[in-house]
C-alpha cells in the first residue's frame, strides 16, 4: 500500500479515537510508556503484527509507532511532519491504558481502487507482463490520495449508523471532495519494461480504455 494508519492520523488527528471501532483492533492492554519506548508483558507484539506505521492511543492520546524494537516493546513518537524525522518523545508512566487499531481492510480497498484507477492489477500475482503497484517508482507521491479515499469510506461507513446531519455525514462529503480534487493532481510513474525506470506517466483522473 502505499499509505498507512500513520497517514491517516496526520490527516484525522481524532480519527482513531473518535471511529477506531471501524477498524481492527490488535491490542487493548496496559504499558510502560516513558520517552520513546512503549513496553508490554504476556504479548508478542510480533504475533499481533504491530510495527512501523501503526497508531497507538495511549490515555486516549494517538502517538505513532516508528519501529518494533522487539517482541514486548516498540519506538513510537508524538506525529511528526514526515516519516523520517526522528521520534517526539511522549511519557505518559507505568500502568497506561493503551488500544492500537488499524484501518488496514479500508486501506487495502482503496489501494486496490487506485491501482485500477491507474490500469494496474490490484490483485494479481508478479508474473511477466502483469503490472501492479510493484511497477510504481513514485509510491509515495500517491500517500495523500489513497489516504482521501481510505478516510472517505471510513466516515462514509460511521456515517450509514447515525442521522443524516450528523458529524460522520459531514466528515464523509469532506474527504469525498478532498479526495475527488487530489485525484485530479496525482501521477503514478510506471515502469513498464521492468529496468528500474519509469516510462509511462498515468493519471487518475483519466479512464484508461485496452483493446480487447
Amino acid at each position: 500500500m502505499f499509505t498507512s494508519d500513520r497517514d491517516l492520523l496526520l490527516l484525522d488527528p481524532t480519527l482513531f479515537r473518535d471511529v477506531g471501532w471501524l477498524g481492527q483492533r490488535l491490542l487493548s492492554t496496559v504499558a510502560t510508556v516513558i520517552d520513546t519506548t512503549l513496553t508490554v508483558s504476556g504479548v508478542d507484539l510480533a504475533a499481533l503484527g504491530v510495527a512501523a506505521g501503526h497508531v497507538v492511543l495511549v490515555d486516549g492520546a494517538a502517538l505513532e509507532v516508528t519501529q518494533r524494537l522487539s517482541p514486548t516493546a516498540l519506538e513510537i513518537s508524538r506525529p511528526r511532519a514526515a516519516p523520517n524525522d526522528p521520534p517526539i518523545p511522549a511519557s505518559f508512566g507505568v500502568n497506561r491504558a493503551i488500544v492500537i487499531h488499524t484501518f488496514s481492510p479500508q486501506l487495502a480497498i482503496a489501494h486496490g481502487q487506485i491501482l485500477r484507477m491507474l490500469g494496474l492489477e490490484a490483485d494479481a500475482a508478479p508474473v511477466p507482463g502483469t503490472l501492479t503497484d510493484a511497477n510504481v517508482t513514485n509510491p509515495r507521491s500517491l500517500w495523500l490520495v489513497e489516504a482521501l479515499c481510505a478516510l472517505y469510506q471510513i466516515y462514509a461507513a460511521a456515517a450509514a449508523l447515525a442521522p443524516a446531519d450528523s458529524p460522520a455525514h459531514v466528515r464523509a462529503e469532506h474527504y469525498r471532495a478532498r479526495f475527488n480534487a487530489e485525484r485530479q493532481r496525482a501521477t503514478a510513474r510506471i515502469d513498464t519494461d521492468g529496468d528500474g525506470r519509469a516510462d509511462v506517466t498515468r493519471y487518475l483522473n483519466v479512464v484508461q480504455f485496452l483493446r480487447a
